[in-house]
């Protein structure tokens, strides 16, 4: 990261999160003059200390310098205290403003985007990459503001004490800046590298969380532990890294500071011999230099936190930035559904990541009320078909109209209305099952979600459960079974009453028993409901009225179940290949 594009970042942080806050920073800049004032007397005071008390031994004095030391003290602490109480405040808000763009950039952007990113990353960005800009925000500002007017306040001491020895210690500080300088862009890089780092460990153990099960059916817990461990490595060698450019300032610190003690030694020794400097001179001014000394090096180490804060920012830039293509225009009118007829159009898509054509110049109609199948072998299109509708992609040509109306220029929030999704990948949340079956309508009545579970052949098993619809499901549905987690998802597709039904292989990973009972319960789900679907089992799909057979991306034959079997040769084979 070069000078410029730091100044950019660091200009474009300040505009858009940390302005607004002008007012605390504001008092937290007096409060930070007030340390520097009482820091300063504290050094000044040793003067007159040294002068009354110890040489000419003023009585009285010597009971109101110390009082009047303490008072400088206690400004200090309460001083700094409200200080950093103002600016961690800053930090942590404008911290609280990122994590939210983030998880909203999560919820609102393109499926595609979200397929493109590994969650590690995104997780990253919440806590490691919030975490620095918190710092930079908050630690970095203070520092930046207390330890300049320190600094000057300090130095001020100094000049009034000796001049000459002021000049002295005042051509010492440059060469601390200029290394500070010189680790800036060492910092900035490694930084960056423990930053992406951190992404990969935490994608790497959700990864494992999710899949323990198979690592353990599998043994594969050494080969686990051994990339762990690898991964943790790497992060570990990047963080010390990052450290090991930081405290590469320490040993030239502690040498300046050993020559500029030295040289103070020397030339104050000149300077009391020739009767230019007093002996309460020299100590209220080796207190200004020694107090100064901290001020200094935290300065001087400053650009860490720039760079770190910088590097974070420019990261989660990247998120917030990403152009959002499928969003809502409330200047585009709702969609009415009617009879729910279904129409693609010569529609083409291709996903970013492989470039490759998916569908090809996919025409059909759909029936209102009806219900009809897709199938194919794996990669043949179908799902993408079942992703277009409720516009989770969107189509690189073609239409796709439901009642006539183009569903790429109705309000996406009246699209997805009228649209349920039951898949084989079921989503429930750590919640109670009255929850996440309400999740469909937040405003339903427990007798709604009763009836909704009737339906959905779920009423038996959830009044089994400890705490029937008040029983704690888990992560994901984790105490529940296959087929009784595939029930609550019917449920709540049910209770949400849309007119388009979407079933993404819903029973393909239930056992024979647990798929009757779904099947029966997506029956009722689908009536008189205008129904696409996509199944594993062609067996599932007999009762279809239309079945479309996809072969690299295209429809190369349609019809029912009977027709097909004695006029496709791609769907007797499949439907074959099932019954060995």
């Amino acid at each position: 990261m070069n000078f410029t594009e730091l100044k950019l970042i660091l200009k474009r942080l300040f505009k858009e999160y940390v302005k607004k806050h002008l007012r605390r920073i504001f008092f937290a800049l007096i409060l930070s003059i007030i340390v520097a004032a009482s820091t300063s007397a504290i050094a000044w005071l040793l003067d007159p200390a040294v002068k009354k008390i110890f040489i000419e031994k003023n009585t009285t004095l010597s009971l109101v310098i110390p009082i009047l030391i303490i008072l400088a003290f206690a400004g200090k602490g309460i001083s700094l205290y409200v200080a950093r109480l103002l600016i961690i405040r800053v930090g942590e808000e404008v911290s609280g403003v990122l994590k939210k763009q983030i998880a909203d950039n999560i919820v609102r952007s393109d499926i595609q985007t979200l397929d493109n990113r590994h969650s590690g990353k995104y997780v990253s960005n919440v806590m490691f990459d919030t975490g620095q800009i918190q710092n930079l925000v908050s630690t970095g500002v203070l520092n930046l503001m207390k330890d300049t007017f320190s600094v000057l306040a300090l130095v001020g001491v100094m000049v009034y004490q000796n001049w000459k020895l002021a000049l002295f210690a005042i051509l010492m500080m440059p060469l601390a800046a200029g290394l500070a300088k010189s680790l800036g862009k060492r910092i900035g890089k490694a930084v960056g590298k423990a930053g992406e780092a951190s992404g990969v460990l935490v994608t790497f153990l959700t990864e494992i969380f999710r899949g323990a099960r198979m690592i353990r059916i599998f043994q594969k817990e050494k080969e686990i532990n051994k990339e762990a461990n690898i991964v943790v490595d790497d992060m570990v060698e990047k963080n010390i890294k990052t450290s090991s450019v930081l405290i590469r300032a320490t040993p030239l610190m502690e040498t300046l500071t050993g020559i500029m003690i030295a040289g103070f030694i020397a030339f104050s020794g000149k300077l009391i011999a020739a009767g230019e400097l007093e002996v309460n001179n020299f100590f209220s001014f080796l207190a200004a230099m020694m107090l100064a000394y901290q001020p200094i090096r935290s300065l001087a180490t400053l650009n860490l936190a720039v760079y770190q804060g910088a590097t974070a920012f420019k990261r989660i830039s990247e998120v917030i930035d990403k152009k959002i293509t499928i969003k809502e225009n409330d200047s585009f009118p709702k969609l009415k559904v009617e009879k729910a007829n279904i129409t693609f159009e010569k529609v083409f898509f291709k996903y970013e990541a492989t470039k490759d054509i998916t569908i090809r110049d996919i025409s059909f109609n759909v029936e209102g009320g009806s219900m009809v199948a897709f199938v194919g072998h794996s990669g043949a299109g179908k799902s993408t078909i079942l992703n277009l509708l409720p516009r989770f992609y969107d189509p690189h040509n073609g239409s796709i109209r439901i009642d006539g109306q183009n569903i790429s220029k109705v309000r996406l929030s009246s699209l997805r209305k009228n649209i349920s999704l039951v898949s084989q990948d079921i989503i429930l949340f750590d919640a109670t099952v009255k929850d996440n079956i309400a999740y469909a309508n937040n405003d339903a009545s427990l007798i709604d979600i009763e009836n909704a579970c009737k339906f959905a052949a779920a009423t038996e098993f959830i009044s089994d459960l400890p705490k029937k619809f008040e029983t704690m499901i888990g992560e994901n549905g984790v105490r529940l079974s296959g087929g009784q987690k595939q029930r609550i998802s019917i449920a709540r597709a049910i209770l949400k009453k849309s007119p388009i039904i979407l079933l993404d292989e819903a029973t393909s990973s239930l056992d024979a028993e647990s798929e009757e009972i779904v099947q029966n319960a997506i029956m009722n789900l689908i009536k008189n409901k205008t129904t696409l679907v996509i199944a594993h089992r062609l067996s599932t799909i007999h009762k279809a009225n239309k079945i479309f057979v996809l072969k690299s991306g295209n429809i190369i034959n349609s019809g029912n179940h009977e027709n097909l079997i004695n006029q496709c040769e791609e769907y007797k084979s499949l439907y074959n290949k099932q019954l060995k």
